[in-house]
Formats: structure tokens, sequence, C-alpha cells
């Protein structure tokens, strides 16, 4: 007997076109498009439950079993580095995580290099790979400012046109690692509902 599977879907432009994708597939649920403020939407028919995120918590949510799968940036998998398993690369909300700084300015690689980011996990991998030394500078909006406010040397961001950079006359240093939208699961979850959620992995790679 089939059981009733749990998507966390993060709150924005990727989770509205992600939700299209599985109603198109037979996922759908009808009430998640009355405008309310409800945050749990379910489908006794499609035996799906839906409910809205903060995109940076999908993945809390799915590795703390509250939800069976659900979609996440690669940029949140890499930072957080969650207990979960990742299924599909479903190819939508791409971009790019980069490094990125003032425009001719001199590259700093031979002191602690300032980093401001969103991201310090992945920025000090990323500089640990090259052996050099960086402070963090944990910031959590307006990156951009650091560099033009000499609190930083660089910032380590998402890049998706780089119309932002050029317009505050920054510009991409370095590339560290292109992202896009995965398909997440639960451990557990995917061990008691294999087939359901292979199905439903299978419906999205047939759709992306």
């Amino acid at each position: 007997m089939k059981e009733m599977i749990n998507i966390a879907l993060p709150k924005g432009r990727l989770g509205e076109k992600v939700y299209n994708i599985f109603e198109s597939l037979g996922y759908g649920c009808p009430s998640i498009h009355e405008n309310s403020r409800k945050l749990i939407f379910e489908d006794e028919k499609n035996l799906v439950r839906y409910f809205w995120v903060k995109p940076s918590d999908v993945a809390i949510y799915v590795e703390k079993g509250a939800a069976d799968v659900g979609v996440v940036g690669k940029d949140i998998l890499l930072e957080y580095e969650p207990d979960i398993y990742e299924l599909l690369d479903l190819g939508i909300g791409k971009c790019r995580m980069c490094v990125a700084g003032e425009k001719g300015a001199r590259r700093h690689e031979d002191r602690t290099i300032r980093v401001a980011t969103k991201f310090p996990h992945i920025a000090l991998s990323y500089y640990q790979s090259r052996g050099l030394d960086i402070e963090i500078i944990k910031l959590n909006g307006s990156i951009e400012l650091a560099p033009l406010l000499r609190m930083s040397d660089v910032i380590v961001d998402i890049v998706e046109t780089g119309t932002t950079l050029k317009e505050n006359n920054l510009e991409v240093i370095d590339e560290i690692v292109n992202i896009s939208a995965r398909f997440i699961s639960n451990k557990s979850s995917f061990k008691f509902k294999t087939a359901q959620i292979n199905e439903m992995k299978n419906r999205l790679l047939g759709a992306v």
C-alpha cells in the first residue's frame, strides 16, 4: 500500500517552478494555488503533502525526516553537507558560485585574504585547496558592499547574470562550482518508500 510522500519545496520562484513540474507529472495538489497563509498542502488522491520552507532549510527538513524528499540548491548541500541522498540534478535554477572583487584590484595572495560571504564552508574549502590563508567575514546580505567599503578583499557568492557585480564595479575572479537544483531524499524514507521515491525520481528525470 502506497503512503503519503512529504515534499519540502523552497519558497520563491524556484519552488514555484519545481511545483509546476511535479504537478505536470501527476503530483498535483490544487489547494496549493489558493491564496492563503497555509504552510502545509495535502492531496490524498495523489498521496502528496507539500510544505514551503526557506530555501536554506529544505535540506534540514529532509535530513531530520520531516520531509521524505525535497528540492534544494547544490550550494546548500555543499555549505551544510546534510546527511541525505542526492538523487537527481534537475538542471534548473542554474548559477555559479564565484570569487569576485573590484575590477583591476591587486590579487592579495601574499597575505591573509579577507573574504566576505554567506557561504563560509565553501569559501574555506576553496581557499584551503589552494593553500591560501583567509579571514572569513560572515554576512547575510549585500555581500557586494564589503569590498567597496574595504571591509574585505573579495567576496564568495552566487552569481546568476553578473549584472549586480557590474553595477558595483566588481568582476568574477574565479568560478568555484556550478550550482543547480537537486532532488534529495531522507535516507530512512528512501529505505521504506523506495518504490515511490524512485518512481518520482524517474518521472522527474523524464521531465528534465
